[in-house]
């Protein structure tokens, strides 16, 4: 019989002081999101959520 695979448990990491500081320079910049992503380590969708929680826009081709 063959072992079962372990499921990965999904946990949501806290945005610290330095996250939100980040991804509002990466707004201010106009940084794509998918390379903000990379470099936050977090989906596209959840910076999405988060920037607009806060109130910025975020990517490059936003509208104003």
């Amino acid at each position: 019989m063959p072992a079962k695979k372990k499921t990965k448990i999904q946990t949501r990491e806290r945005y610290s002081r330095d996250d939100i500081k980040a991804l509002k320079a990466h707004s201010k910049a106009r940084t794509p999101i998918a390379k903000v992503a990379k470099t936050m380590k977090r989906t596209p969708a959840a910076l999405r959520a988060k920037a607009h929680q806060l109130g910025i826009g975020l990517g490059e081709a936003r509208r104003i």
